[in-house]
């Protein structure tokens, strides 16, 4: 009954955030914005940007004479994650994403999963909460760090996510491949807790902001499981040789019997578009969130240490768009 109840309030908040921003459904204009998976920080990310549209059209609305403002409708679906979101933008179908920093900046530059499939029409709107990849162990695996891993059954993500890409760039820089794991599996973010609780793996790695509903059940259910360090000369080699990695700290107490900090690297979670989409919607997507900003960070933990400064710039290696740029001008922030 608690997974039909959880469907049905995604299904309604995805509902409730495609609301045209006059209110007439017929004249509006459609658009996407891609996120992850259901129980992730980027899933509600895409739908409180939606919501922070809609509360902007309502506002707008008073005052404002019929049909004087094109009116937009916003859906927020799940989505593969950062790669996926990044490929449908390029071919059109989205018309934003939420993507991890690192893999704004390989699309845009070609490098990586990029390497000749250069995106050069990426364009980044704003970043928002910090993500550090975690790897979380069951209990019963004895997993205290990397190398613990060996001989064991992990998940290492669902292909075109960015928990997949940032897992493999992290086993690349230890010296490994899957042959390295007893066996590996592709399940997706919203499926690996699950899995992790049930024993079917012992462990899974995750790009992800904290606090997180789905990392505190891993913690709570029989695995019993909590974040391993990532640490040493390995991991110090990746954060040097990229400006989008940073040394990360989940602190002790985050989740429920977390009793030391867990040190590890991260990325930022970005939201991205393309140069083909209109100054007009970007202008006015940002100005939603930005205007609305004390409201759009008590839509989860992981948002309330943001601020507008940081975000205009921070993990961005794609060029702003031309929308962005106009309103961060308009509000004195650049």
């Amino acid at each position: 009954m608690r997974k039909i109840i959880t469907s049905l309030s995604s299904a309604l908040l995805i509902l409730f955030a495609s609301l045209s921003l006059n209110g007439v459904a017929k004249s509006a204009e459609f658009f996407t914005i891609g996120t992850g998976g259901p129980t992730g920080v980027y899933f509600q990310t895409g739908n409180a940007i939606c919501k922070m549209l809609h509360k902007s059209a309502i506002s707008a609305d008073h005052g404002r004479k019929k049909g004087t403002a094109k009116a937009y409708r916003c859906t927020a679906p799940s989505t593969g994650g950062s790669n996926y979101n990044i490929g449908q933008i390029a071919a059109g179908e989205f018309q934003f994403g939420v993507a991890q920093s690192d893999w704004q900046y390989h699309a845009v530059n070609g490098s990586s999963k990029w390497e000749g499939k250069q995106y050069s029409d990426l364009r980044a709107v704003f970043s928002v909460h910090n993500e550090p990849f975690q790897i979380w162990a069951r209990k019963k695996a004895k997993i205290k760090n990397f190398s613990d891993l060996e001989g064991k059954v992990v998940n290492i993500g669902n292909p075109g996510s960015g928990q997949r890409g940032t897992m493999e760039e992290l086993m690349k820089a230890m010296g490994v491949d899957n042959s390295f794991f007893k066996s590996t599996t592709e399940l997706t973010s919203s499926e690996q807790v699950k899995a992790l609780c049930d024993g079917k793996i012992d462990a899974f790695g995750y790009s992800v902001g904290f606090p997180n509903g789905a990392m505190e059940q891993a913690a709570t259910c029989a695995a019993k499981a909590s974040p391993i360090n990532l640490t040493g000369p390995e991991v110090q080699g990746l954060i040097d040789g990229a400006d989008y990695y940073a040394q990360a700290v989940i602190p002790k107490g985050t989740y429920t019997k977390q009793k030391k900090d867990a040190t590890t690297f991260g990325v930022k979670a970005t939201v991205v578009t393309s140069a083909d989409v209109s100054e007009e919607l970007v202008y006015l997507v940002t100005k939603a969130v930005f205007e609305n900003f004390d409201d759009f960070k008590k839509q989860h933990p992981a948002f309330s240490f943001l601020e507008k400064k940081n975000m205009i710039k921070d993990g961005l290696s794609a060029p702003l768009h031309p929308g962005a740029i106009k309103y961060y001008k308009e509000a004195g922030l650049m």
